[in-house]
């Protein structure tokens, strides 16, 4: 198959690249830099100028592929212009893919339910600072209807890899290296679900591949860590103190950290034998690596 790669050289995509060209796919990469563009064709594939907001290059992409991928520009300090701008990719991709039969898969998050772990029957959270993002999943997973395979693979906050990417943890990598403290928020109870970049990177091939119509997988290995936990974990090897902080002292995103949004990948683990196999969230902050900060 020949796949649609937008994001293709960030942080997810750039994982995803490699993953479905090993399993035999063509990918078309969608790419803003001549670096984003070098790194796209030593993976093996081939870079299509153009971004989220270039609307003429996406249904370029869609018009050359039998399927597409969609990230998210996972910008956490700039989110609600990258949530607008996957929002009116996602009205382009419905357009030219309405009909087609062409799988779809899209990035999601997982849902906050108070009370319990979230599953895939779980509806999208559509309040508060990511609710756009959930109601974008909903306009995706709404496209079975249009005659598109469509599905979304829900994250969680926490996509990692060592040395490489900490998900939300990088926020709390760059604070403590700023201020000396390793710090969470309130009683540090509320639990982050994480999974490895590489594990992510296979259920999207599988979702691509295998899923129905209006399929919600949920890439998740660890159902919840709590935020005491990865704070004790950076802390450890920056070796600063670890202290509770208000949220505030996050900005916006401080409004995320102080919630419990436990999660779980059972359901997907049994419908499509997808497994994690690589490194724990606190196993990755645990052997260092941490970015310098800039």
């Amino acid at each position: 198959m020949r796949v649609f790669v937008t994001g293709a050289s960030g942080s997810i995509g750039s994982v995803v690249v490699p993953e479905l060209i090993a399993a035999g796919h063509e990918v078309l990469g969608l790419v803003r830099s001549d670096a984003a563009a070098a790194a796209v064709s030593v993976a093996g594939g081939t870079p299509l100028r153009g971004d989220l907001t270039d609307l003429d290059s996406l249904r370029a992409g869609v018009a050359q592929a039998e399927g597409v991928n969609l990230a998210f520009g996972n910008d956490w300090s700039n989110l609600g212009p990258c949530i607008d701008a996957e929002t009116q990719a996602l009205q382009t991709f419905a357009a030219a893919l309405a009909g087609s039969g062409k799988p779809f898969v899209h990035a999601g998050l997982t849902p906050m339910v108070p009370g319990h772990t979230s599953t895939e029957e779980d509806p999208d959270t559509t309040n508060g600072p990511v609710g756009g993002r959930g109601l974008n999943s909903q306009m995706v997973l709404a496209l079975s209807d249009q005659g598109v395979r469509s599905s979304v693979v829900r994250l969680p906050r926490s996509v990692h890899q060592r040395a490489s990417q900490y998900g939300f943890c990088s926020v709390l990598i760059a604070a403590a290296q700023k201020t000396g403290v390793s710090a969470y928020v309130g009683d540090g109870t509320q639990r982050w679900p994480a999974v490895n970049r590489l594990d992510a990177a296979r259920l999207f091939r599988i979702a691509l591949e295998d899923a129905a119509p209006g399929t919600v997988l949920h890439a998740v290995a660890d159902e919840g860590d709590t935020m005491r936990s990865l704070a004790e974990a950076i802390g450890g090897v920056l070796a600063v103190p670890v202290e509770s902080v208000s949220p505030g002292s996050f900005g916006l995103i401080g409004r995320l950290f102080a919630l419990d949004m436990p999660s779980s990948s059972a359901l997907t683990q049994r419908r499509f034998g997808w497994e994690p196999t690589h490194p724990s969230l606190i196993a990755d902050l645990a052997a260092g690596y941490y970015p310098a900060l800039g």
